[in-house]
């Protein structure tokens, strides 16, 4: 499983002291009998790909037991023989230095990446009007880029404007279904204020209960928010391990981990979009639709990136079909799920119904959505030598990838590489382009191996494939259940142009419904009879209008016949 950063809460640090220094809150000192050598274990998690950052709460500032404390005691004219207690002072500009050059920096140069501020102690200081949360978000966010590193912290909410430093803790999460129905809205709407990085407990955090299909929805939908990450309590039961659940939960869980870390190629265009064009990862329905009342009455259903639209699920499965419901509201267009390629007629209201394996993720036509192909999935983040680019046609669309180093602030001077992807989708020309790459090519392999998947497609025997003007051979496959045309391109060079050339008279290919709904029924726990007399409607349906009257008719619960409607009035073609 592919994990890029761990999350040390405060038990890094002894908590246990002795009664003459406190409680164990604040800390410093790595604690020796859980990590009795701390730096092998910063240099094993940097040899796998995975960074590191480290909790504190800095509130009651540096006692005797900590490691550094002489040190900087000495530094600050404070009497160490007497262990008198350094106190934390924010406004005063030699603790500052302080508190950087013996606690932090020496942490850092064993291998801590960055640091989790935890501040939770108010917003007073010795300076009326001073919150010691902003300065503490405000010097650690400099301090942490001070080497020409991009700067990074992960840290509280502490007030407007905050958008400008931290990756944002929402606090400490109670595991329950109420807690993860409000964090998609909570979290959408963070971006009026241009907080894009909220960071939650993914599972959830302390107290609740254990329920396995709670911790697999709430994955699923950190795997659609600005920050991916996992958390829990001290406590021996609520560990968010994937091997933790059981067969069912672990293997989604684990798929959609997998999921996350390959859609690193968008999340990073997506991310430096909102940087250059204030454009939030995540944006309420209504940032484009403003006319639309609809858009402010979905208030779990998101933008994810400009490709996207997700509507987690955040209530539990309907118990007859097996399936989870959220009334998902499309705009105008083409729409795509993006798992099972089913297409919908945009414009309205759709009653959605997913296994416990999906959530309604659903692509524009026109839509590109470039990931790194999965069997290549690690917990590196490095520019992949394998991509997967997801094509959804219908409409016109453009894709331009973003690359650079991933940790300097060398992009600032054009250090970066981008390839602009082009569907083009009209009556007398279609096909899929693959520009040359500009920028610094050497951040990138030299070659690069592309799958292409075209959803909505028919087979089309007549498509060519050039690079650079000659025709080259390709491996491809048809998904007739899914309508996906895919095909394989290996060793294309940064610079080379690749054009698929697809049939004039390809169209959008009309939903398979039969194999939808046998597996709607198939999993519905209910009478044999009934899944027979419906599925044989199906299969023998003479008209939508006819085939809506009877089903109205049948004495099934609604839930039912909504999860088939939806698949037979999706979309005609």
């Amino acid at each position: 499983l592919p994990f890029s950063v761990a999350v040390f809460d405060m038990d890094w640090h002894y908590v246990q002291l002795d009664e003459k220094y406190g409680n164990g809150w604040t800390g410093y000192t790595w604690n020796k009998d859980l990590f009795p050598d701390h730096v092998a274990l910063l240099e094993e998690l940097k040899s796998r790909g995975i960074h590191t950052t480290l909790n504190v709460h800095p509130a009651d500032g540096v006692r005797g037991h900590e490691d550094a404390y002489v040190e900087m005691a000495k530094a600050l004219g404070v009497d160490y023989e007497a262990e008198i207690p350094i106190a934390f002072n924010i406004a005063d500009q030699e603790f500052l230095e302080a508190y950087f050059k013996y606690l932090h920096e020496p942490l850092e140069e064993d291998g801590v990446d960055f640091w989790w501020i935890d501040w939770q102690q108010g917003n007073a200081s010795k300076i009326p009007g001073l919150d010691p949360l902003w300065m503490l978000n405000h010097y650690h966010y400099i301090h942490n880029g001070r080497n020409g590193k991009r700067p990074l912290l992960f840290s509280r909410y502490a007030g407007i404007g905050s958008h400008r430093y931290p990756v944002g803790f929402s606090g400490d999460t109670i595991i329950t279904w109420e807690s993860l129905q409000f964090q998609p809205y909570f979290t959408a709407t963070a971006s009026n204020v241009g907080y894009g990085w909220w960071s939650h407990d993914i599972g959830g955090h302390m107290n609740g209960y254990r329920d396995d299909e709670l911790a697999t929805r709430w994955v699923q939908f950190g795997v659609f928010s600005p920050i991916m990450r996992l958390h829990s309590s001290y406590n021996t039961f609520t560990g968010k391990e994937p091997w933790n659940f059981a067969n069912e939960e672990r293997n989604i869980i684990g798929s959609f981990l997998r999921l996350r870390h390959s859609m690193i190629p968008y999340l990073y265009t997506m991310n430096h979009r909102f940087h250059h064009e204030h454009q939030p990862l995540i944006q309420p329905m209504y940032y484009r639709n403003p006319e639309a009342w609809e858009a402010y009455e979905v208030l779990n259903q998101y933008y994810f990136g400009s490709e996207l639209i997700v509507h987690p699920i955040t209530t539990k499965i309907n118990q007859v079909l097996r399936m989870g419901k959220v009334i998902t509201w499309l705009p105008e267009g083409l729409w795509y799920d993006i798992f099972t390629g089913l297409r919908y007629k945009g414009d309205g209201r759709v009653p959605m119904y997913r296994p416990l394996d999906q959530l309604p993720v659903l692509a524009k036509a026109g839509a590109i959505l470039p990931l790194q192909s999965e069997e290549t999935v690690s917990s590196n983040t490095d520019n992949p030598t394998n991509l997967e680019l997801l094509i959804f046609v219908g409409a016109n669309g453009i894709f331009d990838l973003y690359e650079d180093d991933g940790l300097t602030l060398d992009y600032e001077d054009d250090m970066c590489v981008n390839t602009r992807y082009e569907l083009i989708w009209e009556e007398d020309k279609k096909e899929f382009v693959i520009y040359p790459s500009t920028g610094e090519l050497s951040l990138v392999p030299k070659e690069r191996n592309y799958t292409l998947r075209f959803y909505g497609m028919k087979d089309d025997e007549r498509l060519q494939v050039l690079v650079n003007g000659r025709v080259v051979e390709y491996l491809g496959s048809y998904d007739e259940k899914k309508n996906i045309l895919s095909i394989e391109l290996k060793s294309i060079n940064p610079q080379d142009k690749v054009e698929v050339i697809l049939s004039v008279n390809q169209s959008v290919a009309a939903n398979e419904i039969e194999w939808r709904v046998y597996e709607i029924l198939n999993r519905a726990q209910m009478e044999f009879h009934w899944k027979e007399t419906i599925y044989q409607m199906v299969r023998h349906m003479a008209s939508i209008e006819s085939f809506v009257l009877g089903l109205a008719a049948l004495d099934v619960i609604q839930e039912v016949k909504e999860a088939v409607l939806e698949v037979v009035l999706a979309y005609k073609g």
